[in-house]
């Protein structure tokens, strides 16, 4: 689109913003008075060629545009021929039903002949030239509509409107169904897909007249709105579709059109149901009142028998456990679904960040195939951010290639089995329904492997020289420097063992000694987290939530296996593998499971030597970071409160163990201190699909278990888990980043309960931690600093502060709730 005409459009919607502010409203005006332009228009182009007026004729030529645009008709004229002009429309006899219809219920939301004037100035820039070009301004202006509110409608993009279409592979001759249409853009991008495929290299067309008209008579929309009926009208007749046939209709509700099927149905239905849900008619095959149920069980029914469908739906659909969702997934996989694409989370931003997928629905090969497909759009060509800028990476043809191809060699007969695509990967339909979920999330079933050819897998058991070992609870007196009792919490997350002044057992069972190169995995709370211990002179026992693995060294080295705990295969499959349960579990057998690649002991030496040496510098770096860190000094002075005075606390709580992924299904969860960084936590690496407790973002959240007071900060909304709590500043008392500071200083003072498995502390304790608090200083309006008594030089004597605070006198500092947060900065 030419620059001149996108300033055309941005500057017709800038004459309404002040009277109609709603970008929907204002596309709907644009279309009306463009309509009524465009009709003109053509009188014009009629009258020039010989021909006679049609649209202003027979009582209505006083309405021509022509006419309301004579300089010597007045602003106040002009609003009141134009306001009773649209009006009367929609029964003038020389409209064709397509006018009538964008002009049914139309009429002028404001009563301002200047707004108008200057509107309708700008409308008549336009001319109706029967190009393309008119046709891609009306789908621009269109773009800006976003969402609709409660409606749940997201504009999609275009170039994910040609990908689904693409894949789809609309044919002539097909009928092709939008039942939730909006502005009809995969309708029109299904005709140009069409066209496309009829056209010769030389962009001569291969299709007769008859056959065009028989194209556009194939394509049916619906929709709800009749706003967006009317913008897809005109929409879809600048695209040179003269007589579209879109409807008024609720799909969901109305039973007029249950009867008609169609061979193609692409759509982007809308994902919000409305308060009370929607009240469907008895005829839909799942039971349910949530509007993305409906709308793909409706599509999913109204495919002929070799119907096929694209569909974007919004995360739930793919792995909720309501009954509805699943009964419907039972449904697409056992006789519509062919292929899952999932799309990346920002793909309907401003709109929307909600994560969507493409369901394609293939209803006679899905009869045919044992298979699904799994694909994975990780970029889509623009970034993931408010504004969508263009970036290099775009999966969409890579993504488009693979899924062309599964189809293809589903359709023929082939086997998936040695293919492996580079974007996806192929399922089993009995797997899928297994455990009678029917969840739809492609990496559930992805298969990780070494990819390590050359070296064999082992299972941990087959390298051990031992059985695996349990620890030992005994009683515990103070530590008589002889033997150490190691427990979960003395073994940081990166495997070594922390100084701790941990009590020692009074009696002590040999069978619990460690031997040299022994490999402890935790089997409960920080699941998976393994220690390798190394004789220092000391002897150490074990508690009993963790396991003792002796490692054969004549087999392999235990560094390399020790290593191999800390890699993302082993997390992944720990995560795979936990038991669920107030605590996580896994026990010894289950370890023993556990596969990996074993090379030659001279490659595991050179592999471990590599590794350690990435972990000498990042050691080093560590050690820079802790030798900066300072201590605040706090004035004695200062008054202490309790934090649940300042802030509100909320405790973590853990959902049910079934609803945990790590395919990010759902809210990102966060249990304890293993996923904190510096200052703010880190990424999920693991979902829950049942979120029970969540902190905010910005707000602060604190270990409280395992180990007990380390604080971070939270850059998005997360769930959290019994070993973490939610601090949020409240009644205006405490800065949150001061709080954050002073929280940070003291978190080493902070203890809980000590225990064989770990460290705890109450959230009723947590509330009763005391921060001091600088005494409020306030500036005042000028930037002086206010006094209560003696002048400092800077302010008048008994001035009050412009916010009720009172001047230290000539060195006091101004604190308030942001200066407090700068006094601790400045000690940092």
């Amino acid at each position: 689109m030419d620059a001149e005409t996108k300033r055309r459009i941005d500057n017709a919607r800038d004459a309404l913003v002040g009277k109609v502010p709603d970008p929907k409203g204002q596309v709907e005006q644009i279309t009306i008075a463009l309509t009524y332009k465009f009709m003109d228009d053509m009188d014009l182009q009629a009258v020039e060629l010989g021909g006679e007026r049609q649209f202003f004729a027979d009582g209505f030529e006083e309405y021509a545009w022509s006419k309301l645009m004579d300089t010597t008709l007045g602003a106040q004229e002009m609003l009141e021929r134009y306001s009773d002009g649209i009006k009367r429309m929609s029964d003038n006899p020389g409209a064709a039903p397509l006018f009538r219809t964008i002009f049914a219920n139309a009429f002028l939301p404001y009563n301002d002949s200047s707004t108008l004037q200057q509107f309708l100035r700008i409308i008549n820039e336009f001319e109706y030239d029967n190009s393309e070009t008119l046709g891609d301004a009306y789908e621009y202006l269109t773009s800006i509509m976003g969402s609709q509110g409660d409606a749940g409608q997201f504009r999609t993009p275009r170039h994910i409107i040609e990908f689904i279409v693409d894949i789809v592979d609309p044919k002539l001759g097909e009928r092709i169904l939008d039942p939730a249409c909006g502005t009809g853009g995969f309708l029109i991008a299904a005709c140009q897909h069409i066209l496309a495929e009829n056209t010769k290299p030389n962009g001569e067309s291969t299709l007769t007249p008859r056959e065009r008209g028989k194209l556009a008579d194939s394509l049916t929309g619906y929709d709800i709105d009749p706003g967006m009926v009317r913008i897809a009208l005109l929409n879809m007749y600048l695209h040179g579709l003269v007589d579209p046939h879109i409807h008024e209709y609720d799909t969901l509700t109305s039973e007029d059109r249950w009867s008609e099927y169609a061979d193609v149905i692409i759509a982007n239905p809308p994902f919000m149901t409305p308060k009370g849900g929607i009240r469907p008619h008895s005829r839909f095959g799942v039971q349910s009142k949530r509007s993305e149920v409906l709308f793909v069980d409706y599509m999913a029914e109204h495919l002929t028998s070799n119907g096929r469908a694209g569909i974007v739906v919004p995360e739930g659909i793919i792995f909720q456990a309501q009954n509805a969702h699943k009964a419907l997934r039972k449904m697409l996989v056992e006789e519509y679904l062919v292929a899952v694409v999932g799309l990346p989370g920002g793909v309907f931003n401003p709109y929307s960040g909600v994560k969507t997928s493409i369901l394609i629905l293939d209803k006679a090969l899905a009869r045919r195939s044992d298979n699904i497909g799994f694909f994975k759009v990780q970029n889509d060509g623009l970034d993931l951010g408010a504004q969508r800028r263009p970036i290099k990476q775009n999966d969409l043809p890579r993504v488009l290639d693979d899924v062309r191809e599964y189809l293809r060699r589903s359709r023929d007969g082939e086997s998936t089995d040695s293919w492996s695509p580079a974007t996806g990967h192929v399922v089993p339909r009995e797997k899928i329904a297994a455990d009678g979920e029917y969840n739809l999330s492609g990496e559930r079933y992805r298969v990780r492997s070494a990819r390590v050819s050359k070296w064999p897998m082992v299972r941990l058991g087959d390298i051990l020289k031992g059985k695996p070992q349990y620890g030992s609870g005994a009683k515990k007196v103070q530590w008589d420097g002889l033997v150490r009792y190691v427990r979960i919490t003395d073994i940081t997350e990166d495997g070594l063992l922390s100084d701790s002044d941990i009590v020692s057992p009074s009696i002590v069972e040999s069978k619990h000694f460690l031997s040299d190169m022994d490999v402890l995995v935790a089997r409960t709370g920080s699941v998976g987290r393994a220690y390798l211990h190394q004789n220092d002179g000391t002897r150490h026992v074990f508690a009993g939530y963790l396991i003792r693995f002796p490692i054969d060294r004549d087999k392999v080295l235990p560094e390399y296996v020790f290593r191999t705990m800390q890699s993302d295969q082993w997390r992944h499959w720990v995560d795979s593998n936990t038991k669920t349960g107030t605590l996580g579990n896994i026990n010894a057998t289950q370890y023993a499971s556990f596969e990996f690649p074993l090379p030659p002991l001279d490659v595991q030496r050179e592999l471990v030597a590599e590794i350690e040496g990435y972990q000498r510098v990042i050691d080093g770096a560590r050690m820079v970071v802790e030798s900066w860190r300072p201590r605040l000094e706090v004035d004695p002075g200062w008054p202490v409160v309790e934090l649940g005075e300042a802030c509100e606390v909320t405790a973590g709580q853990s959902p049910p163990g079934a609803s945990y992924n790590t395919y990010g299904e759902g809210e990102p969860f966060y249990q304890g201190k293993t996923e904190f960084q510096d200052v703010f936590i880190g990424a999920a690496t693991k979902w829950t699909t049942d979120p029970r407790r969540f902190a905010e973002p910005q707000d602060i959240v604190m270990s409280v278990r395992a180990p007990v007071g380390p604080v971070n900060i939270t850059a998005e909304r997360i769930c959290i888990g019994r070993g973490l709590a939610a601090i949020q500043p409240s009644n205006g008392k405490v800065d949150r980043d001061f709080a954050f500071y002073m929280l940070k200083h003291l978190e080493t003072d902070i203890t809980g309960s000590g225990g064989t498995a770990f460290d705890s502390i109450t959230i009723r304790d947590v509330k009763r931690i005391q921060i001091p608090l600088p005494p409020d200083r306030y500036p005042k309006r000028d930037g002086r600093s206010a006094s209560e008594g003696a002048g400092c030089g800077r302010c008048e004597p008994g001035a009050d502060g412009a916010d009720g605070g009172a001047c230290a006198g000539g060195g006091g500092a101004r604190v308030g709730l942001r200066g407090q947060a700068r006094t601790v900065e400045t000690q940092l």
